[in-house]
C-alpha cells in the first residue's frame, strides 16, 4: 500500500502561526470566494446605514475562511523558520 501525502490547499507560514498563500487551485478559489463575499457584504450592507449587518457579514466570511484553512491547510503550530 502506498501512502499519499495529503495535499494542503494552504501551506503553513515559515515564521509565526497560520497559513500562507494558497498552494492549490482549490485554495485560490476559496480565497477568491472570500474576497467576493467581502465585496458583496459591502455592497449589500452599508457600513454607515446598517453597521451590525455589515460587521456580521465580515465576521461570518472570515470565520468561514479560517474554517477552510483549518480543515484543508497544514496543521497550525508556531514556526520559527528552519526545516
Amino acid at each position: 500500500m502506498t501512502d499519499k501525502l495529503k495535499p494542503y490547499w494552504f501551506p503553513a507560514k515559515r515564521y509565526g502561526w497560520g497559513w500562507g498563500p494558497p498552494s492549490a487551485w482549490q485554495g485560490w478559489v476559496v480565497l477568491l470566494a472570500y474576497v467576493v463575499a467581502l465585496v458583496a457584504t459591502g455592497i449589500v450592507f452599508s457600513p454607515v446605514g446598517n453597521a451590525p449587518a455589515f460587521y456580521a457579514g465580515l465576521v461570518i466570511a472570515t470565520l468561514a475562511l479560517l474554517l477552510v484553512c483549518w480543515l484543508k491547510g497544514e496543521p497550525p503550530r508556531w514556526r520559527s523558520g528552519g526545516g
